[in-house]
């Protein structure tokens, strides 16, 4: 979803291990001493970092933004971060929230698993580490949701720890400044060995976050700003004349197409009404619209109403959504019936006004179909 933004590396197993040539550990050697001036001039300020050179933002604060950001651009992150922040300012607050309240503020921020394992690790960082996140990689790995990207990202922005970070703004700079043909995610091997080469023992948080920078910046996808970017000296990729070109990505399968209707349940009042999902699965523990299955092929009016909540006038509604989930899209229709307040006694469920309900996306999509 992040165009330029950044690719969770925290959903595949860490790659085999690799060693970087003489060659190209001494054209790695060289890159922070030209990235790291250009950081101090040019950084990006966001809410969850300290100023280039300064002591490094709190623990909490760089584990929050860094689940956040994963497959999520920086632009969307920022006010749910200060919203989080407000409204739970350390890792103690957030772990004593109500898992349902947590999930109510993720909304619309998409991935939702990772709000549940948010909450997970707020808990095992107050019951297993005293309030404190661990301090190493080793350790960060044992919290729920943190990956081989994130410990290492936590580890060097947080404790100043000479952690490889490699996300997907990492993998484009490194794959041009050293030529990577090979298409990822096989290349992934290669690019972290680079990536350990590259990291130095002075400033590594702020190295990292130079890299994300240059990555989300000047060496954009598609279009690279090569005049503007310090790396140009090293990058073999300008040199050869095909920048834009990489990083090469094996050909990504067809994304299969499926098919819902929503049923609309409305009282007198104007409100609707939702229920909660299961724990378990996509969209798990939030609040939804009753829906038929999701199914690959489209759902004619009066099949699908055998899947409807309740008896009653339904109306199919004119017009049609569509949801991009990460492995498939979602078309989605919708089914209205108005109620009377007998009627909706007998459901069990929360009844919202539309604007005040706190859904992922592909709910408010359904939701807008009734305008």
């Amino acid at each position: 979803m992040a165009k330029p933004g950044r690719k969770s590396a925290d959903s595949t197993n860490p790659p085999a291990s690799a060693a970087a040539t003489a060659a190209e550990a001494k054209r790695a050697v060289g890159i922070a001493g030209l990235l790291l001036p250009w950081y101090d001039r040019q950084h990006r300020r966001l809410p969850w970092r300290a100023p280039p050179g300064h002591k490094a933002m709190h623990p909490y604060r760089v584990w929050l933004s860094e689940i956040m950001l994963q497959q999520t651009t920086v632009a969307a992150v920022i006010p749910y971060f200060q919203r989080f922040t407000a409204l739970w300012p350390d890792v103690e607050a957030l772990a004593r929230a109500p898992q349902e309240t947590v999930l109510a503020e993720w909304a619309g921020l998409g991935y939702y698993a990772r709000a549940r394992n948010l909450h997970a690790c707020a808990q095992a960082v107050l019951r297993d580490h005293g309030g404190r996140f661990p301090e190493t990689e080793a350790g960060l790995l044992g919290l729920p949701g943190i990956g081989a990207y994130t410990a290492a990202a936590i580890a060097a922005i947080a404790f100043g720890k000479p952690a490889a970070v490699l996300d997907g703004n990492v993998e484009r700079v490194l794959s041009r400044v050293f030529d990577v043909q090979t298409p990822l995610p096989g290349s992934k091997p290669q690019l972290r060995a680079l990536c350990q080469a590259a990291t130095p023992q002075r400033r590594p948080g702020d190295y990292a976050q130079a890299m994300m920078d240059l990555g989300a910046t000047l060496c954009a996808p598609n279009r690279p700003d090569c005049l503007l970017c310090p790396l140009s000296e090293l990058c073999l990729a300008r040199a050869h004349g095909h920048a834009a070109e990489l990083p090469r990505k094996a050909p990504k399968p067809e994304r299969p197409h499926r098919h819902t209707v929503a049923f609309l349940l409305r009282r007198p009042d104007g409100a609707l009404y939702f229920r909660r999902r299961p724990e378990k699965g996509l969209l798990g523990g939030m609040l939804e619209v009753p829906s038929t299955d999701w199914r690959d092929t489209a759902w004619k009016p009066a099949e699908a109403m055998r899947q409807a909540p309740m008896d009653a006038e339904w109306q199919m509604l004119h017009g049609e959504a569509e949801h991009v989930f990460t492995h498939f899209s979602l078309g989605i229709r919708a089914m209205l019936a108005d109620i009377d307040a007998r009627q909706a006694a007998r459901l069990n469920g929360e009844w919202l006004q539309p604007g005040e309900a706190k859904v992922p996306t592909a709910i408010k999509k359904m939701l807008k179909l009734l305008r």
